[in-house]
């Protein structure tokens, strides 16, 4: 869905920090170096690598192979976030939860941010290449240039379908955490990855249900800024069933037991409550806890399904 554009007005603390100056501190200044990765999205990036190389495994990977791996894979997302970044500080400028990034406050320049980004991506590239192999640092960049150009660049700004999309970027780590212990990418693996890309959209909806007046301010057509909110809300039971649905089959796939799939099935079961909450009571607050519960959800799945491996095989 194509959207109007429209003059971007900096907001008054925008205009303010960057015609009176930031301070620029070395402090301040890696702080903003930092600010530019989002390490929180990083985080969670990584917490569906290491278990995907405990089932690649069957059983504990390498340490040293897990290091390289979370290493090239932070280096790698900091960068496309970076990145991100970069392309959005028009927008940023306008959203109340963006508006004091270092780029919008001008305590990064845009140049400095862009070299900053490709640096990243290009020892991170070096790092898997290394540490791992060719297929786990190709799969790395070609996320960093999907997430970059189709999301940031073109569906973010012109599509309600941008998360939807976009999301394939994210789910993208759990091929290289396969790829950098077996070489390979298998079933197993694919199936991991529509894990991802199913949870991503409910996840964020969640999110923009409670900024979607920056998003409007901004004229991002995310889903809940440009149809009803019971219709975000279906869609949001659509994935989150599909998901469930594609979460359990992972079990039979990757020859996973109980402690996977019921932990699956629970944690499933709880995700669709959170929405029905939502769907009873559509409040800002209540899409915030959904929100929350999304992580928890992925972080717990995950996590259930690296103790099933363990348990089964022992640590290697």
């Amino acid at each position: 869905m194509a959207v109007n554009a429209r003059p971007i007005v900096p907001s008054r603390i925008a205009r303010k920090a960057l015609s009176h100056g930031t301070t620029r501190s070395p402090r301040s200044v890696v702080g903003g170096f930092v600010a530019l990765t989002k390490p929180r999205i990083i985080e969670l990036l990584l917490v569906t690598t290491v278990p995907t190389m405990v089932m690649a495994q069957q059983g504990w990977p390498s340490t040293a192979l897990v290091v390289v791996t979370l290493v090239g894979g932070a280096l790698a997302a900091g960068g496309a976030n970076a990145l991100n970044m970069v392309i959005d500080r028009d927008i940023d400028k306008l959203m109340e939860r963006t508006k004091n990034r270092p780029l919008v406050t001008g305590l990064i320049s845009p140049r400095q941010a862009t070299v900053f980004a490709w640096s990243l991506e290009a020892v991170a590239f070096a790092v898997l290449w290394v540490g791992a192999n060719l297929l786990s640092a190709v799969l790395t960049f070609s996320a960093t240039l999907f997430y970059v150009v189709i999301y940031s660049l073109w569906l973010k700004r012109t599509s309600k379908q941008n998360i939807v999309i976009g999301g394939a970027a994210g789910a993208v780590p759990v091929l290289v955490g396969w790829s950098a212990v077996t070489n390979s990418v298998s079933w197993s693996a694919v199936v991991l990855f529509g894990v991802i890309f199913l949870w991503t959209p409910p996840h964020f909806w969640a999110l923009a249900v409670r900024h979607a007046d920056d998003y409007r301010a901004a004229n991002v057509p995310m889903l809940p800024v440009v149809v009803p909110i019971e219709n975000t809300i279906r869609s949001m039971y659509i994935y989150t069933v599909t998901l469930v649905t594609v979460s359990l089959i992972l079990a039979p796939v990757a020859h996973l037991g109980p402690i996977y799939w019921i932990s699956a099935l629970v944690l499933g079961l709880g995700f669709l409550a959170g929405i029905e909450g939502l769907r009873r009571q559509p409040t800002p607050a209540v899409s915030m806890r959904l929100f929350s519960y999304s992580i928890s959800y992925i972080t717990l799945v995950f996590g259930a399904l690296t103790v099933d491996v363990l348990v089964r095989h022992g640590v290697s």
